[in-house]
């Protein structure tokens, strides 16, 4: 597959294109993916072509955007429910990101490794995730569990394996476990905004720090690292299941392939009305 072609295809499941698609704006990329992988296209809606799209994703090129929009479909809305779990995506940890991370009761880090990635940062990137998270699990493909064996076999820490088979299933090999050892109050800190990080002061001060502007973070700081960790730990994973705002009923309806997308971008009312028009919209063609 030419680079061109897999760059275009990359840009379909962007929310640049999502937005594109809910304001109505003609599109130069996705018309010419619409006529390099569908056909009859003329005839078709552009929910149908989106499906057939996805489809080129799942049996040629299976990509970060497809790992994580099985995950969200298999394990958020499969598994659990958006009314007991939230998903993060893009979570900065030390030096990290973390792809995907569920909370409920308790948090998992999923880091996903694609038949396009390589394991090299690997190593560092479970150290840093058992810093701000005590569960962690790595989402890869049949073919690289070998190679994945040997870098989790120098880490020696709980970690979790699921692999993506051919068919688009999750399958289990091994569930991830709790591991508090590494957590570093300092860096699950980094993980609040302003108002997070002040909504658990009040909770547990009764107040918030009355000091300059100047000293307000770090004495805010200071003052959350005397919570000792298991209780800030659970604090902090119950104000970030408040962090996702979505539109339930409106979101349900959104097609399979792009649920991971519409579930973080926090569109509006408005916003979903108008890309249920698009995709009920027979296709324009540029």
């Amino acid at each position: 597959m030419g680079t061109n072609k897999i760059s275009n295809l990359n840009r379909i499941f962007t929310r640049n294109m999502l937005r594109h698609f809910i304001n109505g704006k003609e599109d130069n990329v996705y018309s010419s993916v619409v006529k390099r992988y569908t056909s009859d296209y003329v005839q078709k809606n552009n929910r149908e072509l989106i499906s057939e799209i996805y489809c080129e994703l799942k049996d040629n090129y299976r990509n970060e955007y497809f790992y994580k929009n099985t995950l969200l479909n298999k394990l958020l809305l499969g598994v659990h429910s958006v009314n007991t779990t939230v998903a993060l995506t893009e979570v900065v940890i030390g030096k990290s990101k973390a792809d995907f991370v569920l909370i409920n009761g308790k948090a998992v880090v999923y880091e996903i490794k694609t038949e396009l990635d390589n394991l090299e940062r690997l190593g560092s990137q479970i150290d840093d995730y058992y810093k701000a998270f005590d569960h962690v699990a790595v989402v890869t493909y049949e073919k690289n569990l070998q190679r994945l064996y040997k870098v989790l076999d120098n880490i020696d820490k709980p970690v979790g394996i699921y692999i993506l088979r051919k068919n688009g299933k999750l399958g289990t090999i091994r569930k991830p476990q709790s591991y508090t050892d590494d957590l570093e109050k300092e860096i699950i800190f980094k993980l609040l905004r302003k108002s997070e990080y002040e909504d658990i002061i009040t909770q547990q001060y009764g107040c918030l720090p009355k000091v300059t502007q100047f000293k307000y973070y770090s004495t805010c700081k200071k003052m959350f690292l005397q919570i000792p960790i298991e209780e800030s730990y659970l604090l902090v994973l119950r104000i970030l299941k408040k962090r996702m705002r979505l539109e339930k009923e409106e979101f349900v309806k959104i097609p399979y392939e792009l649920k991971f997308l519409a579930y973080f971008m926090e569109l509006s009312y408005d916003d979903y009305r108008k890309l249920e028009i698009f995709l009920d919209h027979q296709y324009g063609g540029v």
